[in-house]
């Protein structure tokens, strides 16, 4: 176990809320360590024990808090143990209830936002969280380290920690979508001003999709101005695109922070290889003894995050149990609502309005021997994968979403091919969008007759429109986009 270095000599960086281990209490009062996955612990892992890394995180509960007391950790991970008033504020009251909702367009504009008093104090916090973070950076890395800032909970750390060690080569990438300029100025100018410029503190910004990164353009242009600068390019085309610090005010050296798309995939290997262990096998038998013999299955699985657009998808499949009653008893909407961020009202309120859809479906049309929804709301990945490959349609319809792996991951382990019923308004549509059956995610009978479309497809075409899917899907695993971004900040 290893605590910070004695003389900064990290080349390599990377920050995060969540890291990549966790810590829980046991009742004896020892520590019981989880480690996570996903691409940024593949992609570190990549680049060799010779250079040396660390990950920033900060400790998110308490088994993590005491992690950092008792000076235990792993080596290679700094864990910063951040006041939980001000986690709590920066984490919950500005980036999961401000930031994510401008990001995401959720705000009911008659009556929401409101910034007031009670948004500066915990703007405030926000500034204290990301300087924390920013500082730990700055102790860590050794001259001239490359630093990989992750998404919206940091964004005032690029320019926070630029001010600090001007010797980094810092990138910076948003997993969530960016707004169209208009609703992003909703902010507070000065607001909108800061997170901007504290993005812009870094030599490299990275997005899921042009069309975010164009968003990203249009509101440094709309919010910032030529007194600052100017974006250079067209972040629709091909060919570089940056922003120039300060060329019309003259500054002699200008610096430029390119503006770059690396469209996250999912992990093909990985997903294939863990979708036939012994208890996803498990969990298809199951999942086969609760859907019924030869029944088709819609599958969706999320969490019930406001933007996943959960509920009207459910209204959806009810329109086309209405609409074409041919399909009672011959398919089941295989439903995965996992809980999220279940602190916030607004995310209870609609985990149970998912639950009442739900049952109010299966009162109407379920019958002795078949229910229309079968619901799981308990986190379980191999279920999850269990589902994949029992899915002839996929429903992907979300209000607003930077990526959507589920779209990517579906086609990759679908055991007999399925249909992908996609939101324009995801992420994956810019790669997926040819091959899937493409809704207006807020259109309830368009989503209807899509599922219709999907579940009414030719097996053969079902089979090739997989086929490519899924090498779409895959174009651009984990591993491949850490290291491309790693890689794209210089030797």
């Amino acid at each position: 176990m290893v605590t910070a270095h004695a003389a900064p000599r990290a080349q390599v960086l990377v920050a995060s809320n969540r890291g990549p281990v966790s810590y829980a209490l046991k009742e004896d009062g020892s520590l019981e360590s989880k480690r996570g996955g996903g691409g940024l612990v593949s992609g570190l892992s990549a680049i060799g024990s010779d250079v040396e890394s660390v990950w920033v995180c900060a400790a998110l509960g308490d088994g993590d808090r005491e992690a950092v007391r008792r000076g235990v950790g792993e080596t290679g991970v700094r864990m910063l143990d951040i006041d939980p008033v001000v986690f709590s504020d920066a984490y919950n009251g500005i980036a999961n209830s401000v930031l994510w909702f401008v990001q995401h367009m959720l705000y009911q504009t008659p009556l929401e936002p409101v910034f007031d008093a009670e948004f500066r104090r915990q703007w405030a916090s926000y500034e204290a969280y990301n300087r924390a973070f920013a500082e730990a950076l700055a102790a860590e890395a050794g001259v001239g380290a490359r630093v990989l800032v992750q998404d919206y909970h940091l964004a005032l750390v690029p320019g926070m920690l630029r001010s600090l060690r001007p010797d980094l080569r810092i990138a910076h990438f948003s997993h969530t979508p960016w707004a169209p300029v208009d609703y992003f100025r909703m902010l507070p100018d000065d607001i909108a001003r800061q997170l901007l410029r504290g993005m812009l503190g870094a030599d490299r910004l990275g997005f899921l999709t042009w069309r975010w990164a164009s968003a990203f353009a249009a509101s440094v242009s709309g919010v910032l101005g030529a007194d600052e600068g100017e974006v250079v390019g067209s972040p629709g085309a091909e060919g570089r695109v940056f922003f120039r610090h300060g060329v019309v005010a003259g500054e002699p050296a200008a610096r430029e922070t390119d503006i770059a798309v690396y469209p996250l995939g999912a992990d093909g290997d990985f997903l294939r290889r863990r979708s036939h262990e012994a208890d996803v096998e498990e969990r298809m038998a199951a999942l086969r003894e609760q859907i019924g013999p030869d029944r088709r299955t819609i599958v969706r699985v999320d969490r019930t995050e406001l933007s996943k657009n959960i509920v009207r998808g459910l209204l959806a499949y009810r329109h086309l149990l209405d609409t074409h009653p041919e399909w009672r008893e011959r398919v089941v909407h295989v439903a995965f609502a996992y809980p999220s961020r279940q602190d916030l009202a607004v995310y209870r309120e609609y985990t149970e309005e998912v639950g009442r859809v739900a049952d109010e479906i299966n009162s109407a049309y379920g019958t002795a021997g078949w229910t229309p929804v079968v619901l799981h709301v308990q986190d379980d990945f191999a279920r999850s994968l269990a589902a994949y490959r029992l899915a002839d349609v996929a429903l992907v319809n979300p209000v607003r979403d930077g990526m959507n792996l589920v779209a990517k991951e579906v086609p990759v382990v679908s055991d007999a091919g399925c249909v992908l019923v996609l939101s324009r308004e995801a992420g994956a549509f810019a790669e997926l969008g040819e091959d899937a059956i493409v809704v207006n995610p807020y259109d309830v009978t368009g989503t209807a007759a899509a599922l219709h479309a999907g579940l009414s497809m030719a097996e053969e075409e079902r089979a090739e429109r997989t086929k490519r899917l899924a090498a779409a899907g895959t174009a651009l695993p984990p591993r491949r986009w850490f290291l491309a971004q790693l890689e794209a900040l210089g030797g």
